[in-house]
């Protein structure tokens, strides 16, 4: 579970740390400034917790209004679908709305490889090209592949994984 921070903007009063939703409601209902009155706006960041979840976090932009449906994500979702809806808002530019987005709704495909390199030597591999004789294997160039597959996939670094994509 992730540790957030609610960093109070009034400069009379104190943040606190919650870990959840209802853990920030309670907190944020009793938090009051330096003069007894109730403090309404925060900054949320993001403290402590996987590397996904921060990067998470980073793409869901959190804030007062949308950090529901983070935790929510955060629970439900398993690395994978955290990965495809970092890729899809941060580096493709989808828009979502925070309460009913599911990773489902991007069409974003995900290789685990380090480079366009081994991903056309991966899809040689797979015969997506057909069958290659092994006399012939030895003069395809990689790296041709590698620079056409370019065009239609990209890469990404996810909580501390090179990733390659596409997106639709």
């Amino acid at each position: 579970m992730p540790q957030l921070h609610a960093q109070s903007y009034d400069l009379s009063a104190h943040g606190f740390y919650f870990e959840s939703l209802e853990d920030y409601a309670t907190k944020a209902a009793k938090n009051r400034n330096d003069y007894g009155e109730p403090v309404e706006e925060y900054e949320i960041q993001f403290i402590d917790g996987d590397h996904i979840d921060c990067d998470l976090a980073t793409a869901w932009g959190i804030n007062q209004a949308n950090i529901g449906g983070y935790f929510k994500a955060t629970e439900d979702w398993d690395d994978h679908d955290k990965r495809v809806f970092i890729i899809a808002v941060s580096e493709v530019g989808y828009r979502f709305d925070a309460e009913t987005v599911s990773p489902d709704d991007f069409d974003v495909d995900i290789y685990h490889v380090d480079s366009m390199t081994e991903l056309a030597e991966q899809f040689v591999d797979e015969g997506l090209f057909g069958e290659i004789p092994g006399h012939l294997a030895p003069y395809i160039d990689m790296d041709a592949i590698a620079r056409d597959l370019a065009v239609d996939y990209s890469e990404a670094e996810i909580a501390g994984e090179r990733l390659i994509y596409r997106a639709g």
